[in-house]
């Protein structure tokens, strides 16, 4: 059943009754804004949702970092050395610019 706001404040209990049959959609101004299910339905859907989780990279780093806390580990980052980038390099750039001029005039 469907209720306005201002109803189901007033008949609250005939809400929480008639949610055990079915669920209890509440509108404000013609939009949903609350549902009144019986406790089973959101038991399911507790657990729905906790089997649909799956973590991601981001959890992942914090479960490391609390376990090196709780280690006293501490993890040693080896300095950034530079590699060859093809897009920086100088001799590769005028090639391939060479290239790109050379095959506009064919």
């Amino acid at each position: 059943m469907n209720w306005k706001i201002e109803e189901a404040q007033q008949k609250f209990s005939e809400v929480i009754d008639a949610a055990v049959a079915e669920p209890q959609l509440i509108y404000n101004q013609d939009k949903v804004v609350a549902a009144v299910v019986e406790i089973e339905i959101f038991q399911e859907f507790l657990a729905w949702q906790q089997q649909q989780y799956q973590p991601s990279l981001a959890d992942a780093f914090t479960q490391l970092r609390q376990l090196c806390a709780e280690e006293n580990y501490t993890i040693e980052i080896p300095d950034r050395q530079d590699r060859f980038n093809p897009f920086v390099d100088s001799s590769y750039c005028s090639s391939a610019s060479t290239y790109f001029s050379n095959a506009k005039h064919s």
